[in-house]
């Protein structure tokens, strides 16, 4: 990146983007992130942090915000079907670590992402506005917005997600890797599994009737994502999540019993694009690699691509590093 007059396009204002445009917009050069939705979902989708993203947050201004309206969970713990503790490990006895892992759905983190950076003078946002397609040449990345509408920039940064258009534009549909032939249903209720001797996170073990609960919210939100029927469509998947929480929840409860929020079926992917770098189009978090979701490492990853990517630009414009560290 040259000294002066660089510009940055992030298209997509996932977490991923948003943080990119955070660590970036306070130093100088300039960032649109360009989002096709409003920018905001009610869902909680992911929700936790790792170390390693904590640590990162952590030198932005969201190392405050972050940890106090999250959830430090107290521990990860492995039982039978039958709630019958087989392991865990206690976090608490480690005491206080400002990067320890915080649990706070990303739809809350994005807000909090917005909040802090919507003043910042290098970064404008651009919600309600799609890409249709990327270009690029020698001197400049372009972003395509129909006919009238084509931003340019020295780089563009996709963190459109899964099915990104960034990616495709540039590789159509080749995204190496592989399904899981598991059936899974995310769900997100309130019900309180701490009552039944659960801690915080909890791997429940079974052959057929397999399931993991995690505390996500301070008032007691519960991720509930579990394995069903490979033969079902969706709607017969949404369909049976009272039986399901009945044959898999302690204490078998009724749908009087608990308040579900949102059920969301899906397959497991875990992919890798061929290449995070093409001349001036980068990738980052779900537009480069999709993880198995059961390890919390999905958007820690993408946190983590993001501040890589603000290294090495960071590197670049100071004279430390030339262009080839991006490959």
């Amino acid at each position: 990146l040259a000294e002066h007059g660089v510009k940055v396009i992030i298209v997509g204002a996932a977490p991923g983007g948003r943080i990119r445009g955070l660590l970036r917009g306070k130093h100088t050069v300039p960032f649109t992130i360009i989002e096709q939705t409003s920018g905001y979902t009610k869902y909680p989708k992911a929700t936790q942090y790792a170390l390693p993203a904590m640590k990162i947050l952590n030198r932005t201004a969201l190392g405050n915000d972050v940890p106090h309206r999250g959830l430090h969970p107290n521990a990860v713990s492995w039982h039978k079907l039958n709630g019958t503790y087989i392991i865990g490990l206690e976090n608490e006895i480690h005491g206080y670590d400002p990067d320890r892992m915080v649990s706070l759905p990303m739809c809350d983190l994005t807000r909090l992402i917005y909040d802090q950076s919507k003043d910042l003078p290098m970064i404008k946002y651009l919600f309600h506005h799609r890409v249709t397609g990327i270009g690029q040449d020698d001197n400049k990345a372009t972003g395509n917005q129909g006919e009238r509408l084509q931003p340019s920039a020295d780089y563009i940064v996709g963190c459109d997600g899964a099915n990104s258009i960034v990616r495709r534009s540039l590789f159509g549909t080749l995204f190496p890797g592989m399904i899981w032939d598991e059936q899974i249903a995310a769900t997100n209720a309130y019900f309180g599994f701490d009552q039944f001797g659960y801690t915080d996170s909890n791997f429940i073990l079974d052959p057929e009737d397999w399931f993991m609960t995690a505390k996500t919210t301070k008032d007691g939100v519960w991720r509930v994502p579990y394995g069903d029927a490979t033969s079902l469509k969706n709607e017969q998947i949404i369909g049976r999540q009272p039986e399901r929480f009945k044959t898999l929840s302690p204490g078998h409860p009724k749908p009087n019993e608990y308040k579900l929020i949102s059920i969301s079926p899906y397959k497991v992917h875990q992919r890798l694009a061929e290449s995070m770098v093409a001349g001036r189009i980068l990738f980052a978090a779900d537009t480069a690699h999709l993880y198995n979701p059961f390890g919390g490492l999905g958007l820690t990853g993408g946190i983590v691509d993001v501040d890589s990517l603000f290294e090495c630009s960071s590197g670049i414009r100071h004279g430390k590093a030339n262009e080839t560290i991006l490959l």
